[in-house]
């Protein structure tokens, strides 16, 4: 092994605009991996740190954490990992083994779990290097591109509608037909469940239904809420928007017993939850977070099994300020994605 130099796309201070660079990109030590990077997604989350947001981040920093590559170099005490070998990163950048969830197994809330593109440089650059057990093996069907972004909206959606407690023939409606919710329809169907796609516009319905959604209801037009009451509520609402107001009437679209499931963080304003649909119905509001490795791994492996694929576009890497600017924007369809190609 030896040090290698490659290209950086890094932000040198909050709000400052992604500067190209040469670093270099040492051996990894006890229980690291260096892995050469083919694709890298461009996530919402990564404005933590190209503006600056996290508590503690320090400049200069390069984000990304939906990372798809090969193993390049192996550390010492690495006994699963080998050079050659296909592997992605995602958010969830390692866990301590040591603090109480993890000795618990609960290695997702690690209370020393550091962040990929936060806590470390992140994948968009040639070469990242990161704790082996945050690690996944991609399977040899899904591509590089197609793989970056399951790393992260694909395992959040994933992960958090097999762990909902909802049942196969279960009536689960995704909220938002974004970069989350393009993948969780698929998922919802795939998985079984009486799918129901909330989106705003007409023009949504062709796509929810061309990705698995059984029905398709328009929240422009239509009441959310009263509409789930005709097919006799939702079990699970899965909501993926980014809107605290869109929230607001979901307790009233879901069955008894029903949960709400909170995975896209909503960015104008707190969720306001009105206490009587909670109590009388017996209703949950709940999060989740994205998963570890093996976790991912799940997602990939299921999503080659089945066909879940994202849409995305994609941009160089020396394209990073565009690429973040036009996932930013809102207007990507769905996911955009960094790709290594010099």
């Amino acid at each position: 092994m030896s040090t290698v130099t490659g290209r950086a796309m890094q932000v040198s201070a909050a709000g400052a605009e992604f500067q190209l660079v040469q670093k270099q990109f040492p051996d990894p030590g006890p229980g690291l991996v260096r892995i050469r990077v083919h694709a890298c997604g461009v996530c919402h989350s990564d404005s933590l740190t190209k503006l600056g947001l996290w508590p503690g981040l320090e400049f200069p920093r390069v984000p990304g954490h939906e990372i798809a590559g090969v193993v390049d170099a192996v550390g010492r005490d690495v006994p699963l990992f080998k050079p050659g070998q296909r592997v992605g990163l995602g958010w969830h950048g390692g866990h301590c083994n040591y603090c109480p969830p993890c000795r618990r197994g609960d290695f997702m809330t690690c209370e020393n779990q550091p962040i990929s593109g936060i806590g470390y440089d992140g994948g968009y650059a040639d070469y990242v290097l990161a704790p082996a057990n945050a690690l996944a093996f991609i399977p040899s069907d899904l591509s590089d591109a197609d793989g970056g972004p399951l790393l992260c909206a694909g395992v959040t959606t994933f992960n958090s509608l097999r762990n909902s407690g909802a049942r196969t023939g279960d009536t689960v409606a995704i909220l938002g037909l974004g970069g989350l919710g393009h993948l969780a329809v698929q998922y919802a169907a795939k998985s079984g469940y009486r799918t129901v796609a909330i989106a705003r516009g007409q023009d949504k319905g062709p796509l929810a239904r061309q990705l698995g959604a059984h029905l398709y209801i328009d929240s422009t037009t239509q009441d959310p809420a009263a509409e789930l009451k005709k097919i006799g509520g939702a079990h699970l609402i899965l909501s993926t928007v980014t809107s605290a107001k869109a929230l607001e009437w979901t307790l009233n679209g879901l069955a008894p017993s029903g949960k709400l499931l909170v995975v896209g963080a909503p960015e104008d304003g707190a969720i306001q939850v009105n206490p009587f649909p909670l109590l009388l119905g017996r209703l949950t509001v709940a999060g989740w977070p994205s998963g570890t490795g093996m976790d991912s791994e799940d997602t990939l492996n299921f999503s080659a099994l089945t066909g879940v694929k994202p849409m995305i576009e994609t941009y160089l890497l020396e394209q990073a300020e565009e690429a973040y600017n036009r996932m930013m924007s809102g207007k990507a369809r769905f996911r955009v994605v960094l790709t290594m190609e010099s």
